[in-house]
């Protein structure tokens, strides 16, 4: 049976990515069977995972997910899972933080391993572990790393001072600059980015390995709950194509997967590369950074021209960056005005950023969508103007009533929703 554990930590930038990047590339190359999920909806850190264990990556969402839906997807795959978590530990969605990384380990009853960033603290990282640990006694913290430790003596006091809580120090990783993972405005700099990532893994894994009782932490591991089945995305054609590049890099894999499974053909195009959209009958634009390649998009006369031509009798969906390419134009942070496909009447801008974060309910109003879904929303976009039929009523994560989202017009629809699972009762 497939054992999992979680890393998880008091506060975002503690240190999780690094930890798990370093623990799934040195297992990876150890050869033992190891991958990676991630907590929460995230599209950039599950493609360092991949980069690090060799194997597909998941989003495990315990807001957005049916719990039999966690299960199945935990337990697709061979060998130990490492779960990263998002933000602290106990930090979730408003009014209550359910979606939590904590619900998930309740949820599949994995350990968690915590990692703490102890670059400023001393004898205080005990009664912080020991807050953490004695929280909610359903979530078992069974092991620590310390990170960004300032000399071995820093890391020796530390350990000291977590000895009475009988928790094991799995690990303690130095202060590195070379360990500092670049970012931008919706998280990391994407795996794909990165030249040198190879040479990152492998440093980060060697400066893991240097502390790390790697028997100990095995040995934490438990086994994950049975698979089981689960309700899946129907495929919303029998043909999708589907567009993947540096500017659409946002599809969920268990979305894809879904659809597939259902029989569904994927055909995956680069619009950057200004490569025609396949012959379909339906079209996805996942988001991305379109904001990062307007002139690049603008100027692919053969991507833009075949998805005008494909709008007349082919549905075309667009998320979040998609959704702003289907539109008339696209102000980037320069204030450059790049104009996109013109198939639905929306002005986008970069120019004044302000960020739109949140789980949202969503029920379509019209369109091809003939369900409920469960969503997220994570842009920095401003809409100038947006003319015509909204595409989804939209709740946040606690019910209350947010404006309708998104346009269909004719063929083409979308909006600043990503989807993430078919709709179900809140736990």
């Amino acid at each position: 049976m497939n054992n999992g554990l979680i890393i998880a930590a008091p506060a975002s930038g503690s240190g999780k990515t690094t930890v798990t990047l370093a623990l799934l590339r040195l297992l990876a190359r150890q050869g033992l069977p190891v991958r990676g999920a991630k907590s929460g909806p995230d599209f950039i850190d599950p493609r360092f995972h991949e980069a690090a264990s060799g194997a597909p990556c998941v989003n495990l969402d315990a807001w957005a997910m049916h719990p039999a839906r966690l299960r199945a997807l935990a337990g697709e795959g061979a060998g130990l899972l490492v779960v990263e978590g998002a933000m602290g530990l106990f930090d979730g969605a408003p009014p209550d933080g359910r979606g939590a990384v904590a619900d998930f380990a309740r949820e599949l009853d994995l350990p968690v391993v915590l990692v703490v960033d102890a670059g400023r603290m001393a004898q205080s990282v005990a009664p912080l572990v020991a807050g953490f640990a004695g929280h909610d006694p359903s979530v078992r913290v069974a092991g620590v790393i310390l990170n960004n430790t300032g000399s071995p003596r820093h890391a020796a006091m530390l350990r000291d001072a977590l000895a009475p809580l009988g928790l094991p120090v799995l690990a303690s990783l130095p202060r590195d600059s070379a360990l500092a993972l670049p970012s931008r405005h919706l998280g990391l700099v994407q795996a794909g980015e990165r030249a040198d990532l190879d040479s990152f893994l492998d440093h980060a894994a060697d400066a893991l390995e240097a502390s790390l009782d790697q028997d100990a932490l095995l040995a934490l591991a438990t086994p994950l709950p049975p698979a089981g089945s689960a309700a899946r995305l129907p495929p919303p054609g029998q043909v999708i194509a589907v567009a993947r590049d540096a500017a659409f890099a946002f599809s969920y894999p268990h979305l894809l997967t879904d659809w597939h499974t259902a029989g569904a053909e994927l055909r995956f195009f680069s619009p950057l590369a200004d490569a025609p959209v396949p012959d379909a009958d339906f079209i996805y634009l996942p988001g991305g950074y379109p904001e990062l390649h307007g002139g690049r998009i603008a100027a692919a006369t053969n991507f833009m021209s075949s998805l005008k031509n494909a709008s007349q009798d082919t549905v075309i969906y667009g998320e979040c960056g998609g959704y702003m390419v289907l539109g008339d134009g696209l102000i980037d942070a320069d204030g450059t005005r790049h104009m996109m496909a013109g198939l639905l009447r929306l002005e986008t801008s970069f120019a004044t950023r302000r960020m739109h974060l949140g789980y949202r309910h969503l029920r379509p109003l019209q369109g091809i969508f003939d369900t409920a879904f469960t969503g997220h929303e994570f842009h920095y976009a401003t809409t100038l103007s947006a003319r015509g039929d909204p595409l989804f009523a939209a709740r946040d994560a606690g019910g209350a009533a947010l404006p309708d989202m998104g346009l269909v017009a004719g063929n083409v629809q979308g909006s600043f929703a990503h989807v993430i699972d078919l709709a179900h009762s809140p736990r």
